[in-house]
């Protein structure tokens, strides 16, 4: 390859990929997808081949968790399925299912069994959600089949898949040979390091000031003592000002390294990028084996592992967590009781501690009747009460009332399915929506009966720890 091999790839295994696809003109009167898979070395850091491959303005989706060895990465867009309203999530799991099925794959290399071609991206938070001018280009559910991608799935070889969505008349390995010459090109540029500004800082403040995040939380305490709702999550919007565009590989990089257990992302649409570290699972689908986490109930870390341990402990005897953090649970479980053989859920929460914040979690297992497709099993637990609140259709009519801002893919979930159906998502949190120099950070707490406004503005601070130092340096 040119440059030195800059991928650790031989340029005769591309072009070995791209030389089983059809030489011929594509038939019929439909166009489809042809892929094409490379093995990649073991080391890859792939989310630094992703930023490297991507060019200016183009789509790019990037999800890893260190601790897993889990990365799914994309480049560009081959393919792309888009969705919005109640349906959002059939729809697009329904034109998913049909364009993997019609797709035709070059016979891998022996040793690779993922399933592709791979569809990334994910959802807003609201059926409608997404579609404000801050949010330009997201929309309410988009999902992607990039035309570079690399994936490393846990237990499987990496590899690097080469897709091309070709028209009758075209020839496939033309196509696809097009995206494997752009990626013979390619030469790592690293993440770079955060660079804090020597002179010039960014500038912080309350999109709405903190005494409306005091009020929504107290209106919210209000409806529910009405019966109005069980519980609702407030969030609330923090804008930071940088005299210079943020770099979102070296804030991927800085989040990755901060939160190895997390599920950090990375999603650019045109000039913004929407990025985070969240530590919760909204489902993962292995064969007919589901896995979901609730995590509602947080509060802060220590240094000092005796506080640490003394926080964790009022954490898990806190009466008004523990009512959040049940809810949760209950709605997943009965959820998943429409849909499963049998589901299973310990009686007791534990700690799962972060790099600033420790939650409140129950694991949560189902065994599903057949291979139900994983964006559809997304749909139906999205919103858990954990982002939005119990029952879910009041949360959704009384959260933007009470919030007054567009949480746009905040909240929602972000994920990837495979040609199978298998995949997994997570629920965006921890996150911010940057534009050039702009960021938007989001944070919010469930409220119950009794919850105290100033206690809750105070545990929106602690969960902006995750991104907001990283932007203002």
């Amino acid at each position: 390859m040119a440059g030195g091999a800059p991928l650790g790839l031989e340029e005769q295994a591309v072009l070995g990929a791209v030389a089983r696809l059809p030489h011929t003109p594509l038939a019929g009167r439909e166009g489809r997808l042809f892929c094409a898979v490379v093995p990649l070395e073991v080391e890859a850091d792939l989310a630094d081949l992703a930023f490297s491959a991507k060019r200016e303005g183009e789509d790019l989706f990037l999800l890893q968790v260190v601790d897993r060895g889990l990365v799914v990465a994309g480049v560009g867009s081959a393919l792309r399925i888009d969705g919005g309203g109640l349906e959002r999530f059939r729809s697009c799991a329904r034109r998913w299912e049909v364009a993997a099925a019609e797709a035709v794959v070059a016979q891998p290399p022996e040793g690779v069994e993922v399933a592709v071609p791979v569809a990334m991206g994910g959802f807003a938070f609201a059926p409608q959600g997404g579609k404000s001018v801050a949010w330009e280009g997201f929309g309410s559910g988009s999902l992607t089949v990039p035309e570079i991608a690399f994936l490393h799935l846990p237990g499987e070889r990496p590899v690097l898949v080469l897709s091309a969505w070709v028209e009758p008349g075209e020839r496939p390995s033309e196509a696809v040979g097009a995206v494997a010459r752009r990626v013979a090109r390619l030469e790592r540029k690293g993440l770079g390091l955060l660079d804090p500004l020597p002179t010039a800082h960014p500038r912080v403040e309350s999109a709405l000031a903190p005494e409306h995040y005091e009020a929504a939380v107290q209106r919210a305490t209000e409806l529910i003592g009405a019966g109005k709702a069980k519980k609702l999550v407030i969030a609330r919007e923090v804008l930071v000002h940088s005299p210079q565009p943020f770099a979102a590989p070296a804030l991927f990089g800085a989040l990755r390294e901060g939160f190895p257990s997390c599920f950090c992302f990375c999603i650019c649409k045109g000039q913004k990028a929407f990025i985070g570290a969240t530590p919760e699972l909204l489902v993962r689908r292995e064969g007919q084996r589901l896995t979901t986490v609730a995590l509602a109930g947080s509060t802060r870390r220590s240094a000092d592992p005796a506080v640490d341990a003394h926080l964790g402990e009022q954490l898990l005897r806190s009466a008004s967590h523990r009512e959040e953090h049940g809810i949760v649970v209950e709605r997943i479980v009965a959820a998943l009781k429409d849909l499963a053989l049998w589901v299973t859920a310990p009686g007791e929460p534990t700690l799962v501690k972060v790099a600033n914040v420790q939650h409140l979690a129950t694991p949560i297992r189902a065994q599903l009747p057949g291979p139900l497709n994983v964006i559809e099993l997304a749909g139906h637990l999205h919103p858990t009460p954990a982002v939005g609140g119990e029952p879910k259709e009041a949360a959704y009519a009384l959260i933007p009332q009470l919030e007054g801002f567009d949480r746009g893919w905040y909240a929602g979930t972000v994920g990837f399915a495979t040609a199978s159906g298998e995949g997994e998502f997570c629920v965006a949190l921890r996150c911010a929506l940057l534009s050039g120099g702009e960021g938007r950070c989001f944070a919010g707490n469930g409220i119950v009966r009794g919850s105290d406004p100033a206690a809750e503005l105070a545990e929106t601070e602690i969960k902006l720890g995750a991104i907001l130092p990283l932007l203002v340096g």
